[in-house]
């Protein structure tokens, strides 16, 4: 396939990395998966796989790779590692970039935007806002239950050609890629979604989001918390309607019996992103003299269980 980024590089081959790369892969991208975990099993079995609506699709042979040296120099670099190994970030991502390559982020929450910038320079960041539902079921294989998109911007400038060029690349691999003038704003408006439900989901002992609506108080205050973010959000020039609010709680409950990535992460006894999801957006809020008293009890919560 001709497309401005011949070569595509995977750092972070979980649920998020597997299911655009092998999208991408699918649609006849040249896309390297830099693995670790589940290297073995993913080179013995010879696959990725990705499970969605009733089909199971394979990317096969699979080109996954054990190290950033094997993976070598592409023409983007697609970052989908938790913001919890974020100290791993210029040992892993260095050795793929050339002398232009630019970085794309599917990174939850605040500051992993501004963090790459720092370490690989502000130039080569794009950010992707991931919306949907997946679940890692195995080693190199994933469940897809809601297909959603992958929002895609610059880090502190509007869209460049390369942003649409990759808003291209991922509509022709199935992938609906929607491009937005202001990452920044794009990253407040996911928060909205994602400070309740991912933390409600653990705070209230591990139940998954289809409770959560169902449930008058907790949904009071999932919205409750919504409305903090969106007040916060507009210290910063980022108006987000009541309507998008109201949107959360007709998307979510389709979802089913649905477990957050946190709440993934946490149950697996893993690294919970407390810092970028909760403690960012909270610090950030009181900076600009808006009290988020809800966000804040609850940060102090996760903290305390996420620190067992």
């Amino acid at each position: 396939m001709h497309s401005a980024f011949p070569r595509i590089g995977i750092v972070g081959s979980g649920a998020v990395g597997i299911y655009y790369g092998a999208r991408l892969a699918l649609g006849g991208s040249n896309v390297r998966f830099l693995m670790r975990g589940d290297l073995a099993a993913v080179r013995e079995r010879g696959s990725l796989r990705v499970h969605e609506g009733g089909q199971l699709e394979e990317v096969r042979p699979a080109a996954v790779f054990g190290s950033p040296a094997e993976v070598g120099p592409v023409d983007l670099a697609i970052v989908a590692l938790k913001t919890t190994q974020k100290a791993e970030l210029e040992r892993l991502v260095g050795p793929l970039l050339g002398s232009s390559t630019p970085i794309l982020t599917l990174q939850n929450g605040l500051g992993a935007d501004e963090y790459l910038g720092k370490i690989f320079g502000p130039e080569r960041i794009m950010g992707g806002l991931v919306f949907m539902a997946i679940t890692r079921t195995g080693p190199g294989e994933i469940m897809c239950y809601h297909t959603g998109n992958v929002t895609l911007g610059e880090l502190g400038r509007p869209p460049e050609a390369r942003t649409r060029a990759l808003s291209g690349l991922f509509a022709a691999s199935g992938v609906k890629a929607p491009v937005v003038e202001n990452l920044l704003e794009a990253r407040w408006r996911k928060l909205v979604w994602n400070i309740p439900f991912n933390g409600l989901a653990i705070a209230e002992g591990g139940i998954t989001t289809d409770r959560i609506c169902a449930s008058g108080a907790l949904a009071a205050e999932a919205r409750a918390l919504m409305f903090e973010v969106q007040r916060a959000a507009s210290r910063f020039g980022f108006e987000i309607p009541a309507s998008f609010i109201e949107r959360q709680f007709e998307v979510t409950p389709p979802m089913g019996a649905y477990q957050p990535s946190s709440l993934v992460d946490f149950l697996a006894g893993r690294q919970v992103e407390v810092e970028a999801i909760w403690g960012e957006p909270l610090r950030r809020a009181a900076a600009a003299g808006v009290e988020t008293p809800r966000l804040a009890a609850l940060y102090a919560r996760l903290s305390q269980l996420c620190s067992k």
